[in-house]
């Protein structure tokens, strides 16, 4: 069975944010002696991910609203 993958939309301050976020959690993970290879692995998933362009489109968050 093939594994799920998910897609996350992000511009450039999201990606920021979650960069710094995981780099914080790296430190707390260092401070208590466990290990980061998990943390690791996703900031270089993140800091490599390719950036493509889409168009956005908006619904209403209702579904019983159309």
């Amino acid at each position: 069975m093939k594994e799920k993958q998910y897609f996350v939309a992000l511009d450039d301050f999201e990606h920021g944010v979650v960069i710094r976020s995981l780099n914080d959690e790296k430190s707390e993970l260092k401070h208590e002696g466990k290990s980061t290879d998990a943390v690791d692995e996703l900031i270089i998933k993140i800091g490599h991910a390719p950036s493509k362009r889409f168009r956005v489109v908006e619904r209403n968050s209702r579904h019983d609203e159309r």
